[in-house]
C-alpha cells in the first residue's frame, strides 16, 4: 500500500501489508509501469531491489490484492 508519494520528486514510501514493513520507493520504480501517479492508500504490488527499495510497482490481480490471511 502506498503510504506517501511526492510526484514532483518521485520520493515515497510503501508498506508491505503482511508485516507492515516500510520501504522507500526506488527512483526508477515507475519506469515501464502504467502508473504515472501514486496516491496514498493505493494498493499495489512491488518488488525489492538489491538496496532494499521498492521497485517495479504494479497492479495485481484481484486475488493478489486480497487481505492477507483472508
Amino acid at each position: 500500500m502506498i503510504k506517501a508519494y511526492d510526484p514532483s520528486s518521485g520520493d515515497g514510501v510503501v508498506i508491505r501489508d503482511t508485516d507492515m514493513s516500510e520501504y522507500n520507493i526506488a527512483a526508477d520504480a515507475l519506469e515501464g509501469s502504467i502508473f504515472r501517479m501514486l496516491r496514498q492508500g493505493q494498493r499495489v504490488l512491488f518488488s525489492l531491489n538489491a538496496t532494499g527499495h521498492a521497485t517495479k510497482i504494479r497492479f495485481g490481480s484481484e486475488r493478489d490484492m486480497e487481505t492477507p490471511g483472508a
